[in-house]
């Protein structure tokens, strides 16, 4: 069976070498120090619920890049999204023209506001970046861990690319879809964190369900905006890493970034909320690139907005609802600069 490097001992990136493992794989999980790798062996890093109480035996852990990515087939990236750019640069002289790479993290570079796909790219020699491919889902670590079924989806440019990096991840217990939307795939995934952020913090107040289901629906088409903006195909927001995604992560307690919004609605810092967690809420840093996107592209993002002035200008998550909900109303797909009315008539073949 082919050989996987995972690169980052997060939960993700623990619970995806667990999987691939367990179908048949070696898998080399990449540490950051000798003693990191030694807690993900004893599983004391995170306590994960292993299905027969222990890692698979495929699966090894090192804090060396050379033993991790020697005579692999993928090297999957599952690392915060701010440090993608230091992690491609580690392992980037051990990557080959035959290696797919793929990137598992959900997230925007606040510096630059470049997907991760993107990140990687700049990083890698020419003859490696159209192998570089998405992979992003509604996919919760823990149930997964748990054998409870799943999917998500695999972009790449070139279909064939994405079915070859298909056939190599696709388990019993995460069924892979394959796309090509690159931009769509990993916006989705991304920017669906911000709206979890706001729906946690609609929990949090007690609004109840049909508050949240208002905005998840507004936060949806917010996304599919932006990533209309961006070059993505509004159909993709309607997927797995779109729609799939955004329910699954503003629904579930598993969520980190709804699990950030609640405690900012009891009136906790953020500051306080993040350094108590085992793993990054990706939504934090992402709304600030987001932010800063769609102020540069003029695309009206309200709930964006209101996210990001309570994370780091000090609006009250109370004020932030009783805004929007004051907002003014108009067509659901209309908004400053949103294009979404033309672009639904252009990919349904209407002039």
């Amino acid at each position: 069976m082919p050989k996987i490097a995972v690169i980052g001992a997060t939960t993700w990136g623990t619970t995806l070498g667990v999987i691939w493992a367990q179908r048949g794989h070696y898998v080399r999980l990449l540490a950051r120090t000798d003693e990191e790798a030694e807690d993900l062996r004893s599983n004391k890093l995170y306590n994960l619920p292993l299905p027969s109480g222990k890692f698979p035996t495929r699966l090894s852990f090192t804090a060396s890049p050379e033993k991790a990515l020697d005579g692999v087939r993928a090297v999957v990236l599952v690392v915060p999204a701010q440090t993608m750019r230091r992690n491609i640069r580690q392992v980037r002289h051990g990557i080959t023209g035959k290696m797919l790479v793929i990137s598992a993290s959900k997230g925007l570079e606040i510096e630059t506001g470049k997907r991760m796909t993107q990140v990687i790219a700049e990083e890698l020699a020419p003859e490696c970046r159209g192998n570089v491919c998405v992979l992003s889902g509604p996919n919760l670590a823990r149930e997964i861990l748990g054998e409870h079924p799943a999917a998500t989806v695999i972009a790449n440019e070139d279909l064939d690319t994405a079915r070859a990096a298909q056939r190599l991840l696709n388990t019993r217990q995460l069924c892979v879809y394959t796309n090509t939307d690159v931009v769509g795939v990993e916006l989705g995934g991304a920017l669906k964190n911000i709206t979890a952020l706001a729906a946690g913090v609609a929990d949090g107040l007690g609004y109840g369900d049909n508050a949240k289901a208002a905005l998840m629906t507004r936060g949806w088409a917010e996304i599919t905006a932006l990533g209309v903006a961006l070059g993505a195909n509004p159909l993709t927001f309607s997927g797995l890493a779109g729609l799939g995604d955004l329910i699954a992560t503003c629904a579930s307690p598993l969520s980190r970034n709804h699990h950030v919004g609640m405690e900012l609605a009891k009136g906790r810092k953020l500051e306080e909320i993040t350094d108590e967690m085992d793993n990054v809420a990706e939504g934090v840093g992402t709304t600030v690139a987001a932010y800063r996107l769609a102020q540069k592209l003029g695309v009206g993002m309200p709930i964006t907005d209101k996210m990001y002035r309570v994370l780091y200008e000090g609006l009250s998550p109370q004020k932030a609802a009783g805004e929007l909900l004051a907002a003014e109303t108009h067509h659901e797909l209309e908004g400053r600069k949103w294009r979404l009315m033309q672009a639904v008539r252009k990919s349904s073949g209407k002039s």
